[in-house]
């Protein structure tokens, strides 16, 4: 005779973030280069900090 004081209920199971289903797309980090394209032309700042970037990483090869 189980103790029913050891059973955890359904929804304590699905309550618990390990148990709980993906949503599509949610952590989708991927993006395709016309998106690239675009936030780098309607963001200016944002291709200075990238060509910045590139060039401290070919700084830090040698």
């Amino acid at each position: 005779m189980p103790n029913e004081q050891n059973e955890v209920s359904k929804a304590d199971v699905q309550s618990v973030n390990l148990n709980k289903l993906l949503v599509a797309g949610a952590a989708d980090t991927e993006f395709s280069a016309e998106e690239a394209a675009e936030e780098f032309q309607n963001n200016p700042a944002a291709n200075e900090n990238a060509a910045n970037a590139s060039a401290k990483e070919a700084q830090d090869e040698f």
